[in-house]
């Protein structure tokens, strides 16, 4: 197993979790690194949590991912862990862990986390990364096997978020928000074919963005710098997703929109 733990929460650093999480790890594996990829994913915003963690598992070398983000701790949800490729993912079976399984290869095993041996002798209902995740991780980052964590469970029963939606209508395209980063820029559900059908749209390389609250016109685009300051575009982000932005400007608060909300992009209206 890898001696590396990569380690990604919506917890935030004011309240020290993670820390204590981190302490956890130290006491049981103090030669094991953590990784700390992001404690400032918004709170329970699953799919964000997801997106992150997939976008680093690219870039890693092999690691024990442990992912929290989750608002169903101490319920009925299970604890799993993933074999990936030469990784192995930690954290509860919500869809959280399997956008980066898919990226490091697909899930080839799948235990959950009934071996309760592994976990701290009193298990809190609110703080499973602590009692539970993290241990395990820790576990399995110092040599242990995965068969150790618990029992074997059939690929096809874990839980996926489910598909972003994207329509297309006679005008334009319907586009539900992914993801908003930390600049506001707005990620959508669709990437470089939908950038393409843009051009049935398109009048003088600009469409009209549309939320259910707000509305504005955008050039399409390949970067910020292609609007003035504090114009809107459409363009490719680095993950290759559709995306609208406001050049030195949050895209998400002048649409209003959060994950989860739909995004129109339409053929410019004739005022």
């Amino acid at each position: 197993m890898p001696g590396l733990i990569a380690f990604l929460t919506d917890y935030g650093t004011r309240d020290g979790f993670p820390a204590v999480c981190h302490g956890v790890a130290a006491s049981l594996a103090p030669s094991v690194r953590i990784l700390d990829v992001s404690h400032e994913v918004p709170p329970h915003d699953v799919r964000h949590g997801a997106a992150v963690l997939a976008r680093v598992a690219e870039h890693l070398p092999p690691a024990v991912y442990v992912g929290v983000v989750d608002p169903g701790v101490g319920t009925s949800r299970r604890g799993v862990a993933l074999r990936a490729g030469p990784s192995v993912l930690v954290g509860p079976d919500n869809g959280l862990l399997l956008p980066a399984a898919d990226v490091l290869g697909g899930v080839t095993q799948a235990h959950q986390l009934t071996n309760t041996e592994l976990w701290r002798a009193s298990v809190d209902r609110t703080f499973h990364g602590r009692d539970v995740f993290m241990p395990v991780a820790a576990h399995l980052a110092r040599g242990g096997q995965l068969a150790d964590v618990g029992d074997s469970l059939p690929l096809e029963d874990l839980v996926r978020l489910p598909a972003p939606t994207r329509t297309l209508q006679a005008d334009g395209m319907a586009c539900e928000v992914t993801y908003v980063d930390r600049f506001g820029n707005v990620q959508l559900a669709g990437g470089p074919e939908e950038l393409g059908r843009l051009a049935d749209w398109v009048v003088q390389g600009e469409v009209d963005v549309e939320s259910e609250r707000a509305r504005g016109r955008a050039l399409v685009g390949a970067t910020f710098g292609d609007v003035p300051v504090g114009g809107l575009v459409v363009y490719l982000d680095s993950d290759d997703r559709l995306a609208v932005a406001v050049n030195t400007g949050d895209a998400a608060g002048r649409l209003r929109v959060r994950t989860g909300d739909v995004v129109r992009l339409r053929r410019p209206r004739v005022v």
